[in-house]
């Protein structure tokens, strides 16, 4: 993949855009010291180019109902393509399961669920276990408190010389 140039400008236009998706083409180009129209053309370039993916609201769903959020450990007992396959087809159609990640170290997967309660946490790997999609082993963190929980990205920090 080859990685986009971005200036000082498309920096400041990602990291407005990621604190407030909802944000005005004037307020925008205003937060980086642009014109409407030149503002408004990098933008749509930065989605074209795919690295701005879509707009979301963030819900606090503790306002809506309880929740129980769980970090899972997942090992898988076979290590082939098909076995990652599976498991990854599944996870993808499990909709309390909203994030995933595949990684290095003593595990192959760490899962974020989000949940009724616990009890409706445990019938849902249950259910995995049941639909036998490779899951050798498991270790379940329950959340009880999120201390940070923001999932926007420090831009300017992750690119060499944009300090």
């Amino acid at each position: 993949m080859t990685l986009a140039r971005l200036d000082a400008i498309d920096i400041r236009i990602l990291d407005a855009i990621q604190r407030d998706g909802r944000i005005t083409k004037l307020a925008l180009a205003e937060k980086v010291g642009l014109s409407p129209t030149p503002c408004w053309m990098r933008l749509r370039k930065l989605e074209k180019a795919g690295i701005v993916t879509g707009y979301h609201a963030r819900l606090d769903m503790r306002r809506i109902a309880p929740v129980a959020t769980v970090l899972m450990e997942v090992t898988l007992g076979a290590h082939r393509q098909a076995d990652f396959d599976r498991f990854e087809r599944a996870v993808r159609d499990t909709p309390q399961i909203v994030a995933c990640w595949s990684v290095g170290g003593g595990v192959d997967y760490i899962l974020k669920v989000v949940a009724r309660d616990i009890d409706a946490y445990q019938r849902l790997v249950d259910t995995l276990l049941e639909r036998e999609i490779g899951i050798d082993r498991y270790f379940t963190y329950i959340v009880t408190r999120i201390v940070k929980g923001d999932s926007t990205l420090p831009v300017a920090a992750l690119i060499p010389g944009a300090e």
